[in-house]
């Protein structure tokens, strides 16, 4: 037990603490920007080189998708993530899979939207919610808070066991309580750090897409259509993302602070409709 006590404490002194400079929530954060943004760099190519993945031609689909990221780093370099903005070797490209509506950005600003996503974003400024969500998740380091987090909770988990078994407990109590300590740790602490994270991707990329110069209102239509497209979801407290309606409803909320960013910012171009999934 000793032994897991020394690590976690090795690791609170190697760790780096943050604090989030829109929401003033402090964050825990053992890797290093370099290698985190070193391990983007590697996933964005290994989901590139998959042979299943089709990148897109297609000026139609890679032009809108370029405009709205381009007005988002933009936007982002003179956020409140300036510094690490710049920082950023920004990559961005076009999967043609229309059945996948999904888009991602990694750290290191590798971004790649996948063609399944325009019926949802319907239009530039809707894809800009999106772009704005998704690239906050790597300006706010969220994938390097949950590796933090779970590496902490593994660490308790292994001490906790070991504890067990000094006080001589048999293998099938251990079992029985590290299962129940597991799910404790998914549901009690990991997964509200999950959705807080989505949370406060959905505040901060509504911000960017306004000082991008999109109108911030088209988030809510991003979602409302969301929830149009089906699927049952699971409980909130058992999910790693909000609901459709608390997302709708915090959005809704902060809503006047992105108006006033986007009567400041600059107008970004017509927003016409992004291209339709072929019949």
């Amino acid at each position: 037990m000793a032994t897991v006590w020394l690590a976690l404490w090795t690791l609170s002194a190697l760790s780096g603490c943050a604090t989030n400079p829109y929401t003033q929530r402090w964050q825990f954060l053992i890797l290093s920007q370099s290698y985190e943004q070193e391990l983007g760099a590697q996933a964005y190519q290994q989901v590139l080189q998959d042979p299943k993945i089709q990148i897109s031609r297609d000026a139609h689909e890679i032009e809108p998708v370029q405009r709205v990221a381009n007005r988002i780093i933009a936007a982002a370099k003179q956020s409140r993530y300036a510094d690490i903005a710049r920082q950023f070797h920004w990559e961005i490209s076009v999967i043609k899979d229309d059945k996948t509506m999904n888009a991602f950005a990694l750290p290191g600003g590798k971004i790649a939207v996948y063609t399944g996503i325009f019926p949802v974003a319907k239009n530039e400024a809707g894809l800009t919610a999106i772009l704005g969500h998704e690239v906050t998740h790597a300006l706010a380091r969220h994938g390097a808070e949950r590796m933090s987090q779970g590496l902490i909770a593994q660490l308790l988990l292994i001490g906790a066991d070991v504890a067990l078994a000094g006080g001589g407990a048999g293998a099938g109590t251990r079992q029985a309580v590290m299962q129940a300590l597991g799910l404790g740790a998914q549901v009690g602490v990991l997964l509200p750090f999950s959705r807080e994270h989505e949370s406060e991707a959905d505040y901060i990329g509504l911000l960017l897409a306004a000082q991008a110069g999109y109108d911030p209102r088209e988030a809510v239509h991003v979602w409302e259509r969301m929830e149009q497209t089906g699927g049952a979801q699971p409980p909130e407290f058992l999910s790693t993302h909000p609901s459709h309606g608390t997302r709708i409803a915090n959005l809704q909320s902060w809503m006047h602070e992105a108006l006033e960013l986007y009567a400041k910012a600059t107008p970004a171009p017509a927003s016409p409709e992004l291209p339709r999934r072929a019949p």
